[in-house]
């Protein structure tokens, strides 16, 4: 089972940079899309519902901003929008789809780096989320969280971590909130367990060199329960094309839908 997730910064933006092309050749089984920055009805474009897969949308309110979308090759028993928050649900942050004894979700939370603002907004997020992650737990499920979660969790996940402690996404709250979230919460860091080398990053700032000197950030990720643990097989970050200030992440997995 391969499972790809990426914040697409615009998925009419990544669509003209060939990302529908490169899906195809992937044969992904399913595929997590974050910031789609589009309302459905503006992807009339055939190759927003790419073939043989079924499409899910999850839009903000706000036009041109958030959203989440999901490919899967096999048809889900059900799709969820949302866990239950509403400022976060109009954003179009959190889409679930449910096979049999495996959900998978696409999930984008917010980023607080354009302010105080958007920090408390991002503070609360976390505040709500855990209780819901928690109460996952609880279910007998296995879960695929992918997403950007736009927190980088070590001093390993961001070239500059020095420089960065007072910044949005590598805050001490922020990396607390991701040690319980691997720790106490009983989730797991899918790259993490096939792949613990330095300079695994999959963001760049589009500022300066960045990309060229692969001064980045690891803020995307496949959160997993325990059960799959050892059902991850290989990850890989691709690079070889841009098709947003992100790059894909893709797992393979010896399980199935």
């Amino acid at each position: 089972m391969r499972v790809i997730t990426l914040n697409v910064n615009g998925i009419r933006s990544a669509a003209r940079k060939g990302l529908f092309e490169w899906l195809v050749q992937q044969r992904a089984d399913v595929v997590c899309l974050q910031e789609t920055k589009a309302q459905e009805d503006q992807l009339t474009d055939p190759a927003f519902r790419p073939d043989k897969h079924h499409s899910f949308y999850f839009d903000a309110k706000k036009k041109g901003y958030a959203g989440t979308a999901l490919f899967t090759r096999t048809e889900p028993e059900d799709v969820f929008t949302g866990f239950g928050v509403a400022e976060f649900d109009n954003e179009g942050r959190y889409l679930e789809a449910c096979f049999k004894h495996l959900s998978v979700v696409s999930l984008y939370l917010p980023s607080g780096s354009a302010g105080p603002e958007r920090q408390a907004s991002k503070d609360r997020f976390l505040k709500a989320f855990m209780p819901y992650l928690k109460s996952l737990r609880r279910k007998k499920r296995e879960y695929i969280l992918c997403g950007d979660w736009n927190i980088a969790h070590k001093e390993i996940d961001l070239k500059n971590w020095k420089g960065n402690q007072k910044n949005s996404g590598f805050l001490p709250h922020e990396r607390a909130w991701m040690d319980e979230l691997l720790g106490p919460a009983g989730f797991v860091d899918g790259f993490r367990s096939v792949d613990p080398r330095p300079e695994q990053y999959t963001w760049w700032s589009n500022r300066g060199q960045a990309w060229a000197k692969n001064v980045g950030w690891r803020i995307d990720y496949q959160i997993i329960t325990p059960g799959l643990e050892h059902a991850v097989k290989k990850a890989s970050i691709y690079k070889d094309q841009r098709f947003s200030d992100h790059a894909p992440l893709i797992m393979d997995y010896s399980h199935s839908l």
